[in-house]
């Protein structure tokens, strides 16, 4: 029987509910007690979720996306508070979630490590010893004496990642944050990421790559619409959850919606802060993303056949209109994404029908959160107009068991012979 000394954090019953309001007044209007009957829906983030994390072990949480992982860290790290249970921790923690997000652009990296550093609870004297080995590596050379405001993303992060790893917590909490800045400093990361493994600090990490998690973790917790499902070895977590992902609950076919009349869009995650414009000539009625068995859903397995869906209805007749998807990274940044011009795909457009658009690829973007925009554009009288736009609709999630550098696997053939 383990005694609570061994243990480093300890989750007891954990529950998050958000009120979800339709309008910013009905929130208002119910803080203030002005309506009867309550204005909010009950989003369950997490339910009565429990576990333990001993010192010294290396511990991942894997889940399809909108299963609760991020929300679990931050209510460990004290980001978020839940709406039930308990947590304690035992031991400074350090964490990786939102790399730089107490930095002040005004002031100069060095003036933000000391900033960090004091946020952490260390002493002036403590970050200064600290202090070289943070430059080094976050090696941006003059760059640590000029304001945050100027730097590159890739520079913000390195500091901020530098910051995080040098300050020599007897815990370590990251939520995909290791594959940052370039092939070196990556290799850097997962190397500091190792050593700390190997001196025994306690590591709680989320990965969508999941063969990190097979190679680090000495536990792994699964986790499905805020539940947890199950815990236990690294392969035995990972194949239930890729066999998870291939079956998961209820019929999500096509036909099986279309009978249940439903739209695609209603079945998936959305984003409810989603931006549209346009002068509609054509609209966007609804989409979906439909993995490799023909399943809607949010999740797509690296390596497998995806495909995207646009139901578009035209309220004029149109002339060669122009059908989109476009995918970029959580931060904004466009990816990739095609087009029907780009595919020489013509699409009828005659008022008062509606046609389907289907993009069908192979996934080879590496694990990770993605968000998606779909549009309807074209030309009337020579001059480019758009019709219909949806930014970051919907997002999805790939999950991999092996992970290259940079944004796509060039799915490279390896061989070796003797000279």
């Amino acid at each position: 029987m383990e005694t609570n000394k061994e243990k480093a954090i300890q989750v007891e019953n954990v529950g998050k509910i958000y009120k979800l309001y339709d309008k910013p007044s009905d929130r208002l209007k119910e803080s203030l007690g002005l309506v009867r009957k309550k204005k909010h829906r009950e989003y369950h983030a997490l339910r009565n979720i429990s576990f333990d994390v001993m010192r010294g072990e290396t511990v991942g949480i894997i889940g399809t996306n909108g299963s609760g992982k991020s929300t679990i860290l931050k209510i460990i790290t004290g980001v978020l508070t839940p709406s039930s249970g308990t947590v304690k921790v035992d031991g400074r923690i350090s964490a990786l979630l939102e790399l730089g997000a107490g930095f002040n652009g005004e002031y100069t990296g060095i003036e933000n490590v000391y900033l960090n550093g004091t946020m952490l609870g260390f002493t002036e004297e403590e970050i200064e010893r600290r202090l070289p080995d943070i430059i080094e590596f976050a090696d941006i050379g003059d760059f640590i004496d000029q304001p945050v405001k100027t730097y590159s993303s890739g520079m913000f992060v390195r500091l901020a990642f530098a910051v995080a790893i040098n300050i020599d917590p007897e815990i370590l909490i990251v939520d995909e944050a290791l594959s940052v800045g370039d092939v070196f400093f990556q290799a850097k990361c997962y190397h500091k990421f190792e050593e700390f493994k190997k001196n025994g600090k306690t590591i709680l990490f989320v990965s969508h790559d999941l063969s990190s998690i097979s190679k680090y973790c000495d536990r792994v917790i699964l986790l499905n619409q805020g539940d947890k499902v199950a815990e236990g070895g690294p392969k035995e977590m990972v194949d239930l959850y890729k066999r998870f992902l291939v079956h998961q609950e209820g019929d999500q076919s096509v036909t099986a919606i279309e009978q249940r009349d439903g739209t695609w869009k209603g079945e998936l995650q959305l984003n409810p802060h989603l931006s549209e414009y346009g002068e509609k000539q054509a609209e966007i009625v609804d989409f979906g993303i439909f993995d490799e068995k023909g399943k809607l859903s949010n999740t797509i397995e690296k390596g497998t056949d995806c495909t995207f869906k646009l139901k578009i209805h035209f309220n004029e007749n149109l002339s060669e209109p122009i059908i989109a998807f476009t995918i970029k990274d959580m931060k904004g940044t466009e990816i990739t994404g095609t087009n029907t011009m780009y595919e020489k795909i013509n699409v009828p457009a005659k008022q008062g029908t509606t046609v389907v658009v289907s993009f069908t690829q192979l996934m080879n973007l590496q694990g990770g959160q993605y968000l998606i925009c779909f549009g309807c554009t074209g030309y009337l009288a020579g001059n480019f107009r758009v019709f219909h736009r949806l930014y970051d609709a919907c997002s999805i999630t790939v999950v991999s068991v092996k992970d290259t550098v940079g944004f796509y696997d060039m799915n490279s053939k390896i061989s070796v012979t003797e000279d």
